[in-house]
């Protein structure tokens, strides 16, 4: 689904990152957690490509979907400069995002860096259905660490830095303890791919199960170009699936890393 989408709020809110709300009643209505829109940054041909973000928040009253991006090439920098009330060529929703359990007691939700902010909409419906939520969010430093405030909203919320400039000195694996995951029946985890792989490692040791939200380039981000594959074990077979499709979110247990 393609639509106009209307700028209603873009903000820096540490350094280099951005939080950007925009008015689509559709995408609102249908956005799961985990899911992701693809976003035309220019009508240039400099900018072809899409940009993939994923969803932070959903409003279906307000009819707006917030995303949070880092600047990290030409088109998102061409991205942020964008104000409210700027018109924003969107296709989304997109992709397969995190299954929720009615029935789950306590759930794990560990994010690094921009992994955080799909994390937001699924400490809200988490919470929603009675289940308890604590996360486990990792940085490189203060000055890049977001989103705290909104997912203590529905939860507690352990904090670490590489450097030690907030929170706990180190990895999110070291908050994961066999004590700190006693009565989780689930994790979800978003983030970079060594996290993803550490993570994973940690919480089977610890037999609890999970999903993983791999970041991967995508390029047309409905399964057509097939530059986003990445090898899942499923059934007893290896198969190279396409994230932007058949994920980004993947069970844990069926993620291979190379």
């Amino acid at each position: 689904m393609v639509a106009s989408a209307r700028i209603l709020r873009h903000t820096e809110i540490a350094r280099g990152i951005f939080d950007l709300r925009f008015f689509s009643p559709d995408a609102a209505r249908t956005a799961t957690p985990g899911q992701f829109v693809h976003i035309r940054v220019s009508d240039s041909f400099d900018f072809v490509l899409r940009r993939p973000l994923s969803v932070c928040r959903v409003d279906p009253s307000e009819g707006s979907v917030t995303v949070v991006y880092r600047v990290q090439g030409a088109g998102t920098r061409r991205l942020a400069t964008m104000a409210a009330g700027a018109q924003l060529d969107v296709l989304g929703p997109l992709g397969q995002g995190f299954p929720l359990h009615a029935g789950d007691v306590r759930a794990v939700l560990v994010g690094g860096g921009v992994g955080v902010p799909p994390l937001v909409e699924l400490a809200a419906r988490l919470a929603a259905q009675g289940t308890a939520v604590t996360s486990v969010v990792g940085f490189q430093t203060r000055a890049q660490a977001i989103l705290q405030d909104e997912l203590a909203l529905y939860g507690d919320v352990r904090t670490t830095t590489d450097d030690g400039s907030l929170g706990l000195r180190g990895l999110v694996t070291g908050v994961l303890t066999q004590g700190f995951v006693d009565g989780a029946n689930r994790y979800y985890a978003c983030g970079p791919t060594p996290m993803l792989q550490a993570v994973q490692r940690t919480m089977a040791g610890l037999q609890v199960p999970g999903y993983l939200s791999l970041e991967e380039r995508m390029g047309c981000g409905f399964g057509i170009c097939v530059g986003c594959v990445h090898p899942i074990e499923r059934d007893g077979r290896v198969q190279n699936l396409k994230t932007c499709k058949d994920g980004p979110v993947f069970p844990a247990g069926e993620v291979l890393f190379t």
